[in-house]
């Protein structure tokens, strides 16, 4: 199944207050940007946040230059439909995040909890750090959130990559400065436990 397709029935056919990721409050996504955005008319863009309630919680906090890109229209919609009148102040993009086409140096800061590490090939890892070293900003801020090494190794049926901060930024490259990572321990919808690091970067000027 290619993997829109896989994505669009995942969020066709489950609530997404059902699914493994859900937060009601991404509190700690929200935490690192508020401390990497001096304004909030920072151009951000969340990689991957289709439902998330992330677009929700940085709404509340006054930012007002923001695109949220999933695969999944179906969890777009989901969003928009949560959003109300608040969805006409997003940007929004259906597209595969290696595919996509980004301005030069558009973005202050990249947000993704969540996407990288179903990169499991080189090639869309690689890829992927492409697309973002072209779309942010030089000096911008690129936030990551994957499974952390103790994290699971599966995910919606799918295999996924770990990490630690260590690995996370080999995968980046020199390009980037690792400024920081945290730990979060998440519990599912259903009441399990999945271990996640999140990393800070910057884009070398």
């Amino acid at each position: 199944m290619k993997p829109k397709d896989h994505w669009e029935q995942v969020y066709s056919t489950k609530a997404a207050t059902d699914l493994s990721w859900f937060q009601e409050q991404a509190q700690l996504s929200l935490k690192l940007i508020r401390g990497a955005c001096t304004s909030t008319s920072a151009s951000i863009i969340d990689a991957g946040g289709g439902a998330s309630s992330l677009a929700d919680n940085l709404l509340d906090s006054g930012f007002k230059n923001l695109t949220i890109l999933d695969l999944s229209g179906a969890a777009l919609a989901t969003t928009k439909r949560r959003l109300g009148d608040g969805a006409g102040h997003i940007c929004w993009m259906e597209a595969n995040v290696l595919e996509a086409e980004f301005p030069a140096n558009e973005f202050d800061l990249w947000h993704d909890r969540a996407v990288f590490h179903f990169l499991t090939t080189r090639e869309e890892r690689q890829t992927y750090v492409r697309q973002v070293l072209h779309a942010v900003k030089p000096g911008g801020t690129v936030i990551i959130a994957t499974f952390a090494e103790d994290g699971p190794i599966r995910c919606s049926g799918l295999p996924v990559m770990r990490y630690s901060a260590e690995a996370l930024h080999a995968e980046l490259g020199q390009p980037f400065r690792l400024l920081g990572h945290e730990k979060e321990s998440h519990l599912t919808p259903g009441g399990s436990e999945q271990r996640f690091i999140y990393c800070s970067f910057r884009k070398v000027d």
